[in-house]
């Protein structure tokens, strides 16, 4: 165990330092995969050190860098070296945080973390949560919440949510696996973002036809261009009208740390539901998600589970298990615990602001730039942009910075058109890599 454990530790350190002369991205032939990795299982032994070789040679090479320092696709995740150790730890330890009796160490780490992310949010003392896979569950297990608090958890015809088109995607799938048949996907404003004179006149038109407005999403940094939604108007009117206000903080509610950006996350304290991925801008390797409520016992309620079989693990200070729909569950929360600690928050929130500065820097050099137009402003690390031509020009672009190898922008649509785009949250990335990406992007066609 010993020697292939060191050959992994060097595997993984090699990787991390070649990781900028690597493509940010590399998609292997289906079939020459599945030849070189597939066939019957195999009865007898393999020899360990050449099957390694097998994983570390032809599977991990063929995969996103999301941690590269060019990756400015989508959203990366800028993982870092503590938390793989962290991740390593609990894997080797086979931790187990379904229960209090089972893992009351995890656990209590668990609930360590999720007070800290409380605090960063602002959300009052007494807040709960739990740490998901990422912010796909972290909605499902929020609205599901939402659902058990204001409508007796049950499926209700009539309840209508409220969210803007730029919305997470994974946020209507939720809403359809929970039943909900009334969702209105309304138009953003100029700025990306949800008007909440919109949302207000969707819900006096539901309420004339007798439908039961029950909640509005928004979202604290949308994927496409960092928008946040105006997250104070929409709890004042969450407030007035007795809507549950659930705030999808996935990508954008950790920059919160940066004290320039708190002002654009004003209302963030007030949600009643708020996701957050720590394996984006908390800079963890995969998966770690979260979910905060204001509603103590709110999880406990919406997801407790009980059976002969738990008879002997039903107390203790927490049982994670009844906070969302895993029992099984691994112990994520060590990583970020253990990067906090090593490193020291200042450390994280100056990755933070400089993420947003690095966006900055991009969005002065594309304006200063002829043959360039920023069509959505720098915030909160992302900067959108078009080169001159059709949107078919703006694909071509990306799939030649794929094939060049040096970096990955991606695409997205805003305003109805094709815009390329760069989220520059990694603290790897470098000024010089920002420019020569813009120059390459020039040069690619």
């Amino acid at each position: 165990m010993r020697r292939l454990g060191y050959q992994v530790v060097d595997r993984i350190v090699a990787h991390l330092e070649a990781l900028d002369e690597l493509p940010p991205v590399r998609t292997g032939d289906a079939a020459r995969l599945r030849a070189r990795l597939g066939g019957p299982p195999p009865e007898e032994p393999g020899d360990p050190e050449a099957q390694l070789d097998l994983l570390f040679d032809e599977v991990l090479p063929f995969i996103q860098h999301g941690d590269h320092p060019r990756f400015f696709a989508r959203i990366g995740s800028p993982s870092n070296y503590v938390s793989v150790l962290a991740d390593a730890a609990a894997a080797g330890f086979n931790v187990f945080t379904g229960s209090w009796t089972g893992g009351s160490g995890p656990a209590t780490v668990e609930l360590v973390v999720l007070d800290w992310l409380r605090e960063l949010c602002g959300l009052p003392a007494g807040a709960e949560g739990v740490l998901t896979t990422g912010g796909s569950v972290a909605n499902l297990v929020g609205l599901a919440a939402a659902r058990s608090a204001r409508l007796g958890g049950q499926p209700h015809g009539d309840a209508v949510v409220y969210l803007s088109d730029q919305a997470h995607a994974a946020v209507p799938r939720a809403l359809r696996l929970l039943g909900f048949e009334q969702v209105r996907l309304l138009g953003s404003d100029a700025r990306s973002r949800l008007a909440p004179g919109d949302v207000r006149a969707a819900i006096a038109a539901d309420r004339t036809a007798r439908r039961h407005p029950f909640c509005v999403v928004a979202t604290a940094g949308t994927t496409s261009t960092g928008a946040v939604d105006p997250l104070d108007a929409l709890a004042d009117l969450c407030a007035e009208e007795h809507l549950w206000l659930h705030v999808d903080g996935a990508y954008g509610a950790p920059a919160a740390l940066w004290p320039p950006a708190r002002p654009l996350l004003a209302g963030l304290e007030r949600a009643d539901s708020l996701v957050l991925d720590p394996h984006k801008w908390l800079f963890q390797p995969y998966e770690i998600g979260g979910l905060l409520v204001r509603e103590p016992g709110l999880l406990e309620r919406t997801f407790a589970l009980e059976g002969a079989y738990l008879r002997d693990v039903m107390s203790g200070e927490v049982n994670f298990r009844n906070r969302s729909v895993q029992l099984t569950r691994g112990a994520r929360a060590l990583k970020l615990w253990l990067s906090i600690r090593v490193f020291g928050l200042a450390a994280f929130r100056e990755a933070v602001g400089r993420g947003i500065a690095l966006a900055e820097h991009a969005e002065a050099l594309l304006r200063a730039t002829p043959g360039w137009e920023v069509t959505s402003a720098a915030q909160l690390a992302i900067v959108c942009f078009r080169r001159d031509g059709d949107d078919a020009r703006q694909s071509r672009i990306v799939e030649a910075m794929a094939r060049d190898g040096y970096a990955l922008p991606s695409t997205t649509i805003v305003g109805g058109r094709v815009v390329l785009r760069l989220c520059t949250i990694n603290p790897r990335t470098t000024p010089e890599d920002v420019e020569r990406t813009i120059e390459r992007m020039a040069e690619v066609e």
